[in-house]
């Protein structure tokens, strides 16, 4: 089944709420990238909150998620966009421990307890929107609560959750996130966190096969979920040799040059996608002489 992400309203509009399956996307990252279970646990949760927050923007807006932890995984980075497209990396792939005190990845020991989250949205405007808190506990899902209080002033409920396959391959991912909008009642907030406390792990959600809709109703009750709009979402990365060819021109001639005396090719890898690009003596030419006929 094709990923997807439901956005809906509850409680007459007073909440608003988003849930993905994201396990195809997250496959994606891991099977490029051969990562571990524990660093995958850590790259597809935030792959997962990206998706759902790049849900959140409009037309051709985009952001970048980075989770700087001082674990030994490293920096995780997520893209997403309002597309429903996703892609990301964490800087230490092959990162794995033995599972933590409650039997699940210690993705808090590989993340680490001490760093910032940052969210850097590009809206189109001339200025991007960027959002920054301090890590407050290296699983993920509670960072990005953290974030959404604290950098937005819209208090929320993040769930995230990714299952391993005894063979490193990804079984199941996907999350949900519930914010309080202007108007909720005292009424509706105490029914939602007594309902958020009680509620099975995601985990074990998305491990039952439940869809995105029977996740939220779940979490906000069968009576109460209206969906509003549901939207493929899938791993898709947007580099390409023509822009890699572009910021080898942008570093110039000189640079160029050693290039092709030093090694008489060059090769870009993209971070995102592994995707490799070579670029043989000829085109490095060619670059120098676009260079010379644009002075």
């Amino acid at each position: 089944m094709n990923d997807y992400l439901i956005k809906a309203l509850a409680f007459d509009g007073t909440i608003r709420a988003y849930a993905v399956n994201s396990t195809e996307s997250v496959a994606e990252a891991q099977k490029r990238h051969h990562v571990w279970p524990t660093a995958t646990a850590a790259l597809g949760r935030t792959m997962t909150a990206g998706l759902m927050m790049g849900a959140m923007l409009k037309g051709n807006d985009k952001l970048t998620v980075k989770v700087e932890g001082n674990g030994p995984a490293g920096p995780i980075v997520v893209d997403a966009n309002a597309q429903g497209e996703v892609r990301g990396y964490i800087t230490h792939p092959q990162t794995h421990f033995e599972l933590n005190e409650k039997g699940k990845l210690d993705v808090r020991r590989a993340v680490g307890t001490e760093g910032m989250l940052t969210v850097v949205k590009d809206l189109g405007l001339r200025d991007f929107f960027t959002g920054q808190v301090p890590i407050v506990s290296g699983e993920i899902a509670e960072d990005f609560t953290q974030y959404f209080v604290v950098s937005e002033q819209v208090p929320s409920a993040v769930a995230l959750g990714v299952l391993v396959n005894p063979d490193n391959t990804v079984k199941a991912a996907g999350g949900f996130i519930i914010q309080v909008m202007p108007g909720a009642t005292d009424e509706t907030i105490s029914q939602l966190e007594k309902k958020l406390a009680d509620i099975e792990p995601i985990s074990k959600q998305i491990d039952r096969g439940l869809s995105p809709e029977e996740i939220l109703k779940e979490v906000l009750g069968d009576d109460q979920v209206e969906i509003l709009e549901k939207m493929d979402v899938a791993f898709q990365c947007n580099c390409s040799k023509e822009r890699f060819g572009n910021a080898i021109i942008g570093l110039g001639e000189q640079e160029i040059r050693e290039m092709i005396d030093e090694d008489g090719q060059a090769q870009a890898e993209c971070h995102f996608c592994m995707e490799k690009y070579l670029y043989p003596k000829e085109e490095l030419e060619g670059f120098i002489d676009e260079i010379r006929s644009q002075s």
